[in-house]
């Protein structure tokens, strides 16, 4: 609710898709600038206590901007800094988060746990803008700001119910020095981590700008208000869940379903962009929700579960930072490109990179892996399939003869 209110709260204020890119930006660059650092105090400090200090303060972030709206105080700065503090927090807060899911199940069921994970984020996300555009036609985003701050009180109160003695409890790492080049060895020397790390960052820089895109198609293509908004982020968020709950279904993420997806979701983003009519587009937005979070989920679990639980932390600070700290980068670029081109040639470029950038990892990763691309155009066979590469035999030396 709260991201739905202020992404418009700035439009109104402004009249500017730049104005909501830097919105994001200012969000998520803390998470550029210190993730890896939250990650080394996830490993290093207990999660729950972490986790209700987090979601305390994102709670007062609300509830200051509410105060703020409602009192016809609030200024564009505002918003910013409000952003750039809950920025912050979320620099410690998603590694705890993202972490603790293994505390509480354990390894054995972590990948569905993820995935699970996921769905319960996406089921607010599909109450959470239709609720907030219904509030904000009604009585303002102030509200929308207010009743966010309340909620998390169910986290907290989650979070202090929780009986610690039964929790799958990871060895933590001691303080000590050099704990962030570790973490950046221990991923280097994997390349199962790597990649999907380096495909979700481009993902998430190009292809995850859509309060941008959705903000200028409903106000510049189809000249409407907060209501379409709010039904477009909700398809989206049905996707989404959709999307979660089959990965959900999965016991193992593959790699090469994860580049399969991103390639899906940049063509995706690419038929969005040149669809003519407003349902057409609403019902491609549903699809792009539910594989974008299908490529989120995948990277997701498939690092945790690759991962030694002492560097988990900082391995998954790593992995956030690259896909939501791309945003400082992606959401004024895309912002000016929105204002400069349209939200159609936006929207376009955002889908042609992901794409290109997945096309680029499962080559990389088809290489590492000894494989091949084979092209098979006859009716009946698998027209397009990876297999192991030949290798062609090293000629055999003859014997050297003597004349007689």
């Amino acid at each position: 609710m709260q991201r739905i209110a202020q992404d418009w709260l700035v439009l109104t204020l402004t009249g500017s898709a730049s104005a909501v890119g830097i919105t994001i930006a200012l969000q998520f660059l803390p998470m550029l600038l210190f993730g890896l650092y939250g990650g080394v105090l996830a490993d290093r400090l207990p999660k729950r206590p972490l986790l209700l200090a987090t979601q305390s303060a994102m709670g007062l972030t609300g509830v200051a901007l509410a105060v703020l709206t409602l009192s016809g105080q609030v200024e564009v700065w505002h918003v910013y800094l409000t952003a750039f503090l809950l920025g912050l927090v979320t620099v410690v807060d998603n590694p705890a988060r993202q972490t603790f899911v293994s505390e509480l199940v354990g390894p054995a069921q972590l990948s569905n746990a993820v995935s699970l994970n996921s769905a319960n984020f996406q089921s607010a996300r599909l109450i959470g803008p239709a609720v907030a555009g219904v509030l904000i036609t009604a009585v303002g985003s102030g509200y929308a700001f207010l009743f966010n701050g309340v909620s998390f009180l169910a986290p907290i109160v989650a979070l202090l119910l929780i009986r610690p003695a039964e929790l799958h409890r990871s060895e933590r790492a001691p303080r000590g020095k050099g704990q962030l080049r570790e973490g950046l060895r221990y991923v280097s020397a994997h390349p199962e981590l790597i990649w999907p790390i380096v495909l979700i960052g481009f993902v998430g820089t190009f292809g995850f700008n859509f309060p941008i895109w959705l903000t200028a198609f409903v106000h510049e293509v189809y000249d409407s208000g907060a209501e379409t908004y709010g039904l477009l982020n909700t398809l989206m968020a049905a996707g989404s869940l959709a999307g979660a709950l089959l990965a959900a279904r999965r016991g193992t993420s593959r790699l090469r379903f994860l580049v399969g997806a991103a390639l899906l979701f940049g063509v995706l983003e690419v038929l969005a962009a040149l669809a003519p009519g407003f349902w057409l587009f609403a019902l491609l937005m549903v699809l792009v929700g539910m594989v974008g979070l299908t490529v989120n989920v995948t990277a997701n679990s498939s690092v945790q579960t690759a991962t030694d639980p002492a560097v988990r932390g900082r391995v998954m600070s790593l992995f956030m930072m690259v896909f939501v700290g791309g945003a400082p980068l992606g959401g004024p670029l895309f912002g000016w490109l929105t204002d400069a081109y349209g939200p159609r040639v936006s929207l376009a470029a955002g889908g042609v990179i992901s794409f290109l950038a997945a096309a680029a990892v499962g080559l990389l990763l088809a290489r590492a892996g000894g494989l091949r691309l084979r092209v098979d155009l006859r009716r009946g066979h698998k027209h397009l399939a990876f297999v192991p590469r030949q290798r062609e035999p090293r000629p055999s030396r003859k014997p050297l003869t003597t004349a007689a």
